[in-house]
């Protein structure tokens, strides 16, 4: 019996490791807060992006190469830090230290849920096209980061987040829409210096992004949400 002991008790210790290495559960899919299920459907809103054989494709990776020769030092950081911050604070940087979430709950509120349509959009598009990362298909490409899913560079998710909240801020604050909406399209363009999508996935992702703003601007409790931010906002005198 005591030459059982060990054996039991090493059995005890990997049936413990096992549990404790047990993988999390699955978190649940995102989902919509303010769309009903066919609002928003990427094969009625975005045409089906060109084969990766297509003369159309081996010219957009032909541009990433003449992007990749031609970036400077500073604009490829730049790129890399677009990369990395996929939320309003990249778009909203141009507006300063006044424009801080921390000081707005509401406004946090609305970005927040914003950015959750967003994503919850993107990646229902993304999983209908299938398309393949540039750099998947050509090797040479110099990329900020190959981390990427294989089949999912149309539309950019970026370029998505980006004018969507460019579209919602320029709203809110009228009179900077302007720069707003030059660094929407700015931070696209780091999609293509960072050589992870293609020209036409950034403009797919404006498409999108500004789509999804127009339906969402139809539903009452976007606008409830909306309306919270500005009033917000113009008791700070940033909004008018």
């Amino acid at each position: 019996m005591r030459r059982c002991l060990p054996i039991l008790a090493a059995l005890v210790l990997i049936g413990g490791a096992a549990h404790a290495q047990a993988p999390a559960p699955a978190k649940a899919p995102a989902v919509s807060k303010f769309l009903a299920a066919g609002d928003l459907e990427p094969a009625q809103i975005l045409p089906p992006p060109p084969r990766d054989d297509t003369p159309a494709a081996v010219e957009g990776r032909a541009e990433l190469h003449r992007i990749a020769a031609t970036r400077t030092p500073e604009r490829l950081e730049q790129a890399r830090h677009d990369d990395e911050v996929e939320d309003v604070r990249s778009i909203a940087d141009v507006l300063g230290p006044a424009f801080s979430l921390e000081r707005f709950p509401a406004t946090a509120t609305l970005f927040d849920d914003l950015r959750n349509e967003d994503s919850v959009a993107a990646k229902k598009a993304k999983s209908y096209f299938e398309r393949e990362r540039p750099f998947l298909n050509d090797k040479a490409l110099d990329v900020c980061d190959d981390g990427h899913d294989r089949k999912n560079s149309y539309p950019s998710g970026h370029a998505t987040m980006g004018y969507a909240a460019a579209a919602v801020l320029a709203n809110l604050i009228p009179g900077n829409a302007q720069i707003i909406l030059a660094r929407a399209s700015d931070y696209a363009e780091s999609r293509l210096y960072c050589g992870v999508h293609y020209r036409g996935d950034i403009e797919a992702g404006h498409v999108l992004g500004n789509v999804l703003v127009q339906k969402l601007m139809t539903k009452p409790a976007f606008q409830a949400e909306l309306d919270a931010a500005r009033a917000e906002l113009t008791a700070a005198h940033i909004a008018p």
